[in-house]
């Protein structure tokens, strides 16, 4: 992680961390970086969440851009992965997402995308972060100039992309989902209006919850990380299915029927048997983070199919997928990436393909047979000064290992002024005493 962009972007506080006037240096140092550097004028597309903050972020990314002579593509309120589809598809040199995903309405985020519709590579980030500083050695100690006269860019409402990724969506499935009763929960954020247009054109009749965001409500008791709101619906209107996505969509989790929710992990399980089954799960093998359950990791060995771990972050499930040829990769958080379709975590995509697997299979019922997951416990201890919370961390989780015979992740988040503990174990009582332990130990720290 960078002094600014973590795993997932810049992310911080709104008008704190991320400013407009860092907004604006951004787009500016990108617009110069792929265009004005090359005697070129060059084309972004920008789509942003529903927070407040959001169209100040917006409008000083654009006015960066245009301020060296790029064309910025507003596509306005949408869904990241839409921004990435539209950045690879439709031949832009990169995208900006404006979001900061999960995270409160209070905090933002800047996310950067090359034009395969990845995550930016590390080199640009790097730089970007040196101009954030002021570092203008890449341009000869003067700060980049304006562009003036017929150079100055312009900015192109591009509500079209957004529509375009829709049917996109929609494309996706084979089959109809008439007669299914499906909820929804767009957490307040990008995905409220796309989630019901894509269900309702394959023919679910839907109920939804998240859909009146207000720019200070994104995820406050709904989306993906309170994912109690769609139990609650889901249960009390007898739907056949749920699912709830996170502020900018690039997540997904479920609930079914009888109001359980269906981890990251187990949508990956099902999906997993599901590719298998149809013979489109390239060398038997998906890709999974140090997160991600042991129980799903045997369970799918039982299947027939490998798992490759790597570290947390869809940019490095991303990488590891490229890597081993996998066409199917997440995180238990809900991140989940078809390469066939997608370069990046596509909450909708995921909810489509779902229900594929659960039309074809005539029911939910028995897709999660075989799956079984070990007792883990995940703790989030909030913190200041993350470095210093991890002084001397990993000598505790060491001896941990050793004593209580648990698997334990103990990490910074990239999105988050939290550390993340997670301990898996033989029980509840073991994974909760080393949560506890750690906790302690990093509050001393603090």
């Amino acid at each position: 992680m960078g002094k600014y962009f973590g795993t997932d972007g810049f992310r911080g506080e709104a008008g704190i961390a991320v400013t407009a006037e860092r907004a604006f240096k951004v787009g500016k140092f990108l617009g110069w970086y792929f265009g004005a550097r090359q005697n070129r004028k060059c084309r972004a597309v920008i789509g942003k969440d529903t927070r407040l903050s959001s169209y100040m972020l917006e409008y000083s990314l654009a006015a960066g851009l245009t301020s060296v002579g790029a064309d910025a593509h507003i596509m306005h309120v949408t869904t990241t992965p839409s921004v990435s589809y539209v950045t690879r598809c439709d031949g832009f040199d990169f995208g900006i997402m404006v979001s900061a995903s999960h995270n409160p309405y209070y905090d933002n985020g800047i996310k950067l995308l090359n034009d395969r519709g990845e995550k930016m590579d590390d080199g640009v980030i790097a730089l970007v972060e040196s101009y954030l500083d002021g570092d203008f050695t890449a341009f000869g100690g003067k700060d980049i100039p304006f562009a003036h006269g017929r150079d100055i860019g312009r900015t192109v409402d591009y509500v079209a992309g957004r529509n375009r990724y829709v049917g996109h969506l929609i494309s996706l499935a084979t089959c109809s989902y008439k007669g299914l009763r499906i909820g929804l929960d767009g957490a307040n954020g990008s995905a409220f209006q796309i989630a019901r247009s894509v269900f309702e054109a394959l023919g679910a009749k839907t109920y939804m919850i998240g859909d009146v965001p207000d720019g200070t409500n994104v995820n406050d008791g709904v989306g993906s990380t309170h994912i109690g709101a769609l139990c609650d619906l889901v249960v009390k209107n007898s739907l056949d299915f749920g699912f709830a996505f996170d502020g900018d969509a690039d997540r997904c989790i479920a609930v079914d029927a009888n109001g359980s929710v269906i981890s990251g992990d187990e949508e990956m399980y099902v999906l997993a048997n599901y590719l298998h089954s149809r013979g489109e799960l390239a060398h038997g093998k998906v890709v999974c983070t140090v997160l991600s359950n042991g129980g799903f990791i045997d369970s799918l060995a039982a299947c027939g199919i490998t798992c490759e771990v790597c570290d947390v972050g869809d940019k490095t499930v991303c990488d590891t997928m490229a890597k081993t040829g996998a066409v199917l990769g997440g995180e238990r958080s809900g991140h989940v990436v078809f390469s066939k379709y997608e370069t990046t975590g596509d909450g909708l995509v995921t909810a489509v393909l779902l229900m594929e697997a659960i039309v074809e299979n005539g029911g939910f019922e028995g897709l999660l047979k075989g799956y079984k997951s070990y007792p883990q416990i995940t703790l989030n201890v909030p913190v200041v000064d993350k470095m210093q919370a991890m002084s001397g961390v990993e000598a505790v989780a060491n001896k941990l290992r050793k004593d209580l015979n648990v698997r334990l992740v103990v990490r910074p988040s990239g999105t988050e002024r939290v550390i993340r503990v997670t301990a898996e174990g033989e029980s509840e009582e073991l994974c909760a005493l080393a949560c506890k332990i750690m906790e302690g130990k990093i509050r001393e720290n603090i």
